[in-house]
Formats: structure tokens, sequence, C-alpha cells
């Protein structure tokens, strides 16, 4: 499993959860850049990192204390949520104007766990795309450990 890069001790709020300001530059592998997509709660669940890959747009997160659960591990959700989000994200960015989607469909597999102050990188790509439906799969990497492998359907939300 990829280490912490940076200072064992990090900051923390009052709930124990890092926020975005206090992850610093050194906590972020080069070419990785704070994710353009926002929303309430995607800001709970990441914060969410992405570059481009050769093949894909890797979206990636560090594991921090709220995203662990009682075992000591990220909780199941959170790989989850990446997954759904790295996923779509490659559709919605497929075509210029970006492609408005919904989730119809996620499958997991959890292969390993995650833990504390990993990073975990979300690799994907589009298998099928019409004027409607996108189907894609892909895999959650933390170093060479394969976390998870996905795949999921996503209506097209076209005008």
């Amino acid at each position: 499993m990829a280490g912490f890069r940076g200072s064992a001790e990090k900051p923390e709020t009052e709930s124990g959860r890092l926020t975005l300001g206090d992850i610093t530059a050194d906590q972020i592998p080069d070419g990785f850049e704070r994710a353009k997509f926002s929303s309430p709660f995607l800001d709970m669940a990441g914060p969410y990192y992405e570059r481009q890959g050769e093949e894909c747009i890797i979206v990636a997160t560090r594991i921090n204390k709220g995203h662990i659960n009682h075992i000591r591990v990220a909780h199941g959700g959170v790989l989850g949520t990446l997954a759904d989000v790295a996923l779509s994200y490659q559709v919605h960015r497929a075509e210029q104007p970006a492609l408005p989607v919904a989730t119809m469909n996620l499958n997991t597999n959890y292969l390993a766990a995650a833990k504390l102050d990993d990073w975990v990188e979300a690799y994907a790509s589009i298998d099928r795309i019409s004027k409607r439906t996108a189907y894609c799969s892909g895999r959650i990497l933390c170093g060479d450990t394969v976390l998870m492998t996905m795949s999921a359907v996503f209506a097209i939300l076209r005008k």
C-alpha cells in the first residue's frame, strides 16, 4: 500500500475529518490538481484530485480520518463513491460540451482495503457509448494493489 508523503502529524477539525485546507501540496502526487467538479456531498466525501492519464482521466483522493470505519480501514462507501465519481466523470468529459449523466447501475468488487493516509487512484474507461447510454469499467488502485474493480451504466441526459 502507498504510504503517506509528508508529516505524520495531520491537522484535524473537531470532527476528526481533514478539510481541503488541511491537505498540503506535498501530500498530493505530482501532476494532480484539485478536481474541477464539486457538490456539497462530493466535498464531504473527498476531496478529489484529477490528472489526465494516457488513456483516461485519473480521479484520486487521500484516505483521511473521516473515511475510516470501525475496523480501521476506509469505509466501503468511500471507495464506492470514488468508483461512481471516476466512471461518471469519464463519460461526462467524453464530449464537448460536457455530457450530463446519471448513474443507472453500479457494480463494485472489493478486493483489498485502503488504510489511513493511502493515496488511492481510480482509472475508468468507456466500453461503449451511444446517444443515451454509456457503459464503463475500471479499477481503483493504491500503488500496485488493486482495491476494487467496477463497472457502471449511465444515462446520458441529452436535451
